[in-house]
């Protein structure tokens, strides 16, 4: 039973919490929701909540996910070995298929339930319904093929705005509708988040991962860059900090704030509660982009 001085403590949290609930009430928050947090047990039901109670104060929270372990262990039960490219799953026919029953039903839907039973209220989309994503076979300047994985080309952020407007919590699978061919797309949920957030001008973008932040030596996490401005961006490449899989994860920060997200954040999804701390507190996690 809590006491007193425990209640006190908790009232002078929320009091301190206020300014910041005023600043994000009414405005769109997209989480890329990935990693451990989505895995853990105790780190998921922290991610729930966060997004439940953010939502319940006026917040409008959007959540993009993708599923690649799900998708692993599906294939992994048919026989069929992962294979990646360059970091992207290589998708095939029938990897395609596992890949879109995975993501628009078990994970999806999982979540969903999740959120309702958190006290929430969410609302499954697939990347095609509604012609949200479109999207174009993915290539690069080597010619590399990644099979079934889509560069999205165009968002329609209509179904979520309508989701937004009744009060629920989109949950968003990254599967996008070919425009190129007769066939839907596997993207990668990082590029999806940041599409979605800047075609619905959101306030922030969140990119939930298992590292701390960009770190000016990835081996020492107390060398965490907390605040960073995307024009110094092209400085820290060529200067090697920011390489490998960080280079994608950075780059979607940088285009969303350079198209009119206020600010996104890559952070640590190991954190409980990271996303309240980020959105709730002055003291924030992980590197904002601005």
């Amino acid at each position: 039973m809590d006491t007193q001085y425990d209640a006190a403590f908790k009232a002078r949290i929320l009091v301190e919490a206020l300014p910041y609930i005023q600043q994000y009430y009414g405005q769109t928050v997209v989480v890329k929701y990935g990693g451990n947090a989505m895995i853990n047990d105790e780190l998921k039901d922290a991610v729930i909540h966060d997004l439940v109670l953010l939502n319940l104060v006026g917040v409008k929270v959007v959540v993009v996910h993708g599923g690649g372990p799900e998708i692993s262990d599906m294939l992994k039960k048919i026989g069929k070995e992962s294979k990646f490219v360059n970091g992207l799953r290589y998708t095939d026919r029938e990897t395609m298929d596992i890949v879109q029953m995975v993501l628009c039903g078990k994970v999806n839907k999982d979540l969903v339930t999740l959120l309702e039973k958190a006290g929430g209220r969410g609302i499954g989309l697939g990347g095609m319904d509604g012609g949200m994503f479109q999207a174009k076979r993915l290539t690069d300047r080597t010619g590399t093929d990644y099979g079934y994985v889509g560069d999205i080309v165009d968002v329609d952020p209509s179904p979520v705005i309508d989701v937004l407007n009744e009060g629920y919590i989109p949950v968003v699978s990254t599967v996008a509708q070919g425009i190129d061919d007769e066939t839907n797309y596997n993207i990668n949920a990082d590029t999806a988040a940041c599409k979605l957030a800047v075609a619905l001008g959101a306030k922030k973008l969140i990119l939930l991962t298992d590292v701390r932040g960009l770190m000016l030596d990835p081996d020492d996490e107390t060398t965490l860059i907390p605040n960073l401005k995307v024009s110094e961006v092209p400085r820290l490449i060529r200067d090697g900090i920011i390489r490998g899989g960080m280079i994608p994860k950075v780059d979607c920060c940088v285009e969303a704030v350079r198209k009119g997200v206020e600010a996104a954040n890559i952070q640590d999804g190991r954190v409980k509660h990271s996303i309240l701390i980020e959105l709730l507190s002055k003291v924030g996690v992980g590197t904002m982009f601005q």
